[in-house]
């Protein structure tokens, strides 16, 4: 499946158009901030980037410079009604952007998407139904990490066993978490604002949430970080960078036991 980043508020429409493409293409959500989509647009390697323009008043408008300057081969497409798309009309370089107006059928929205990259939207619908069977047994892993190099390489180690799942952020995750549960949650410790111990806590508190087993990764190997980790009752942890093979094996007895404290691999 070709990947796309969607960009924009998390609100009905952008669900709506969320779950719609979901069914064909894998799909990534990204908030409007430019840094934040830096950091995707670097983990994610998009294919096609859509972006949601409802309370375009308020979307920075440096990400179009970055997508121009840097990303002028990733095509763009834009959704807005005609209001919103005109604030923004000036910025986009003709041939890598293009505005559909809103309201939109999900269907012509599929096809603008097909357009651009190139493809047979039957063979897409094909390909899709078939990649769906593939991975309808495979267990999704949420990896949590504020350090895009950390993302790419766990989910290079995990995608080729499970459906692997990225956030930069706890308020991501939990983002994330909300639009499909995962089985297991890979979450940095040591995170800015909101560290591991209050994505943790946040997961906790609310019940179709707290089950989830929740595997702590950090960078701190001593004895009093370690102690800190073990007190909030994680599946387990593991010592960065984590081992390819002693991740997985790890992560498929958690997977095929019920969640407890057992500490993971030290090494």
């Amino acid at each position: 499946m070709k990947k796309i980043l969607l960009i924009g508020k998390l609100n009905s429409v952008v669900k709506e158009t969320n779950a719609f493409l979901s069914q064909y293409f894998h799909v990534q959500l990204c908030s409007e901030n430019v840094n934040v989509l830096e950091g995707m647009l670097k983990i994610v390697n998009p294919d096609l980037v859509l972006i949601s323009l409802i309370g375009a008043y308020s979307i920075d408008t440096s990400m179009f410079f970055m997508l121009s300057d840097q990303y002028a081969q990733l095509p763009v497409l834009t959704i807005g009604t005609k209001e919103e798309s005109e604030k923004f009309f000036k910025y986009y370089e003709e041939e890598q952007f293009e505005n559909l107006i809103r309201p939109v059928k999900n269907t012509v929205i599929m096809e603008a998407v097909c357009r651009r990259l190139g493809l047979d939207e039957k063979e897409v619908q094909k390909e899709a139904k078939e990649e769906r069977k593939e991975i309808e047994n495979k267990k999704r892993i949420l990896v949590v990490d504020d350090n895009g190099t950390t993302l790419r390489t766990m989910k290079a180690m995990l995608e080729d066993t499970y459906e692997v799942a990225v956030a930069i952020s706890g308020a991501q995750a939990m983002t994330s978490i909300g639009k499909k549960r995962p089985d297991l949650i890979l979450l940095d410790y040591e995170m800015p604002i909101c560290d591991g111990k209050m994505t943790l806590e946040m997961i906790r508190a609310d019940d179709d949430m707290k089950n989830i087993p929740v595997v702590f990764l950090t960078a701190v190997n001593d004895r009093a970080n370690i102690e800190s980790v073990l007190k909030l009752k994680p599946a387990g942890y593991f010592l960065k960078p984590a081992v390819k093979d002693r991740l997985l094996a790890e992560i498929e007895k958690i997977l095929s036991a019920v969640p407890d404290t057992t500490v993971l691999d030290e090494n």
